[in-house]
């Protein structure tokens, strides 16, 4: 795991809101302003949840001028689909193996 990064990058995504948030800065660039009006929830609370994602390296932020504005750095999720694959090939291996049971057991 990288020196920068703070969070468990399955511990960041495991909130429904951050995933949220995930896919809005997965199609551009925005402010903490024009976030927070994508959710019923404070700015505060919307800053709370972006400092976690930015900590696990899945959102970077750059200021221009006053305000902060964030997108989505999506290299690190390469981590949570490399452990989704491991578990696609092992359900494949067992529908495999169950496929074969049942059509040896027709003969």
């Amino acid at each position: 795991m990288s020196e920068q990064r703070k969070h468990d990058v399955f511990q960041a995504i495991s909130d429904s809101t951050r995933r949220t948030l995930l896919k809005l800065l997965a199609e551009r660039e925005m402010s903490i302003v024009e976030v927070a009006e994508h959710f019923p929830i404070s700015r505060t609370a919307v800053n709370k949840h972006l400092h976690i994602l930015s900590n696990a390296g899945i959102v970077k932020s750059r200021k221009v001028g006053r305000e902060t504005r964030y997108i989505l750095e999506a290299k690190p999720l390469i981590e949570i689909q490399d452990f989704l694959t491991f578990f696609e090939t092992y359900w494949e291996d067992q529908l495999a193996a169950l496929k074969k049971f049942v059509e040896e057991d027709n003969h």
